[in-house]
């Protein structure tokens, strides 16, 4: 039988960066689940090179629970690893390889988890749910949860295994990520007046994003850090020489908001300034100035009561009751907004995720394997 450590090494040898296919993990994963009798259903993106896959242990006319968890992984471009990224590499009780913590670990302990519930006699199922490019905007579960809308039976619980030391954690902000292309007119600097300045106007922009972000201050959650809707521009580029007035200048900005605010009012708010504020008076010297924006993800926040039952399941599966929430963001808003309700916990720490020689502690592995263990001995019938 694998355990998780030997099932964890098959999966960080899968290199399923975002820009990469992840159909090798995929089909790993649905070949090790028929080895026991377990069907897979595989939904493929347009291009058929990515899958996310789905797959139901136990009674499927009664609701259950989903173990889910992302397949792909940060790149590791340009970072100093001192181990290779996709072997993995045991020592001083610590696992290392990319996807570690982030999150192969908890998906190595839920399929070593296979054998033993496929033995047991199960009063409710267990579904396997691994999605693909949840590092680049959550695109690839939504998918996946469309199949699961059109099931008769809804599960009554989703863990998401993202690394949180195996604290449960049941809240995260939303997020909405923009692009802004301002569109102006070149012309000699010498007769700047002349003509449109797109980063002058870009600077306008963003400096309108910042006032915005200073007023959302004004509404905080205690539970969430920082305790309120943050708003940042991340990336700009524009200009071609300085002795051009440059014509184009393109800026990236994000909102990760409360789950209790809608970061589209912030895209609104921009909006409204541009086309009464600024465009008025580009277009006053240059009638082909422009303002567009264009929406690069976006992904609900995630709130779950803490006297609910999905919060009882995770507190007596964990054995902890100190409830949290996380700064990063997760799939976990897209399955409750299906009418699934959910909790995030799993091995590992996001201190780790993303970073060089990332890693998973033993320890976190064989806990998150005890943890799986508690819920297969809450519904054996």
């Amino acid at each position: 039988m694998s355990t998780s450590r030997d099932v964890l090494k098959t999966l960080v040898g899968f290199d399923t960066t975002s820009r990469e296919s992840n159909l090798q993990l995929i089909e790993f994963v649905r070949d090790y689940l028929a080895g026991f009798g377990v069907a897979s259903e595989l939904v493929y993106n347009d291009e058929r090179s990515k899958a996310n896959l789905f797959a139901t242990l136990g009674p499927a006319d009664r609701p259950g629970i989903v173990l889910s968890g992302h397949t792909d992984v940060v790149p590791v471009d340009g970072q100093p690893w001192t181990v290779p990224p996709f072997e993995l590499t045991e020592r001083d009780g610590k696992l290392y390889g990319r996807g570690t913590a982030d999150m192969k670990g908890y998906i190595a302990c839920v399929l070593a988890l296979v054998p033993s519930l496929v033995n047991a006699s199960l009063r409710m199922p267990v579904h396997i749910a691994l999605s693909y490019d949840e590092e680049v905007g959550c695109l690839g579960v939504r998918s996946l949860l469309k199949v699961l809308e059109q099931r008769p039976v809804k599960p009554m619980l989703c863990i998401i295994g993202e690394p949180t030391e195996l604290k449960p954690v049941l809240g995260h902000k939303g997020k909405l990520a923009m692009r802004c292309d301002v569109h102006g007119d070149a012309c000699h600097s010498a007769y700047a007046p002349s003509g449109v300045n797109a980063i002058e106007y870009a600077a306008e922009l963003i400096g309108e994003l910042g006032r915005i972000g200073q007023r959302l201050k004004g509404h905080q959650d205690a539970r969430f850090d920082p305790p309120f809707t943050t708003v940042q521009t991340g990336v700009i580029s524009g200009g071609k020489a300085l002795n051009i007035v440059p014509a184009d200048c393109r800026f990236d900005f994000e909102v990760r908001a409360l789950p209790s605010q809608d970061p589209a009012v912030v895209a609104k708010e921009l909006k409204a300034y541009a086309e009464q504020q600024v465009l008025p008076r580009m277009r006053a010297v240059s009638e082909q100035s422009a303002i567009r924006f264009s929406e690069l993800s976006a992904y609900p926040g995630l709130v779950t009561d803490e006297r609910s039952q999905a919060a009882e399941l995770i507190a007596a599966f964990s054995g902890s009751r100190e409830f949290g929430t996380v700064a990063f963001g997760t799939e976990g808003g897209l399955f409750d907004a299906v009418g699934i309700p959910t909790v995030v916990c799993g091995p590992g720490s996001m201190d780790q995720g993303h970073k060089p020689d990332e890693f998973v502690s033993v320890a976190q592995l064989e806990g998150c394997d005890e943890m799986l263990g508690r819920m297969l001995l809450s519904i054996l019938i």
